[in-house]
């Protein structure tokens, strides 16, 4: 699967410009955030439709990135989410987006944008989903 991280002005409306040119194309989004700093942002995506929302972005004239996710689950509890960061940083992985993807049983269930796919499938091992 992969994550589209588009940069945006932080300013009022711009997820909406990105949510509505990907509404567009027919893709749903299904998980999404966004983050500012100063007068930039970032939106990150992640939908049903990988081919229609990079069209949707290329023709809205977004600057964006497409990254490959690892997906993984942790117990719902403290700490979680540094020992799996940590692990991923011992790696050399950067992570470029991260969400909540689900919640079921006390686990959540993240998707994870990174620059290495693999050193981070084997960094999280037992983790990991299975077919992410």
């Amino acid at each position: 699967m992969s994550a589209f991280i588009a940069e945006v002005e932080n300013k009022p409306g711009e997820l909406a410009r990105v949510a509505e040119a990907v509404a567009a194309k027919g893709a749903n989004i299904t998980s999404a955030s966004t983050l500012a700093w100063g007068d930039k942002g970032a939106v990150g995506l992640l939908t049903d439709d990988e081919s229609g929302t990079r069209q949707a972005l290329d023709e809205g004239g977004f600057q964006y990135r497409e990254t490959e996710t690892v997906t993984f689950r942790l117990e719902d509890r403290p700490g979680r989410l540094a020992e799996a960061s940590r692990r991923l940083a011992a790696a050399g992985v950067n992570i470029e987006f991260l969400v909540p993807t689900g919640m079921a049983g006390g686990e959540v269930t993240i998707a994870a944008a990174v620059d290495q796919v693999a050193s981070a499938r084997e960094a999280l091992r037992e983790l990991v989903v299975a077919g992410s």
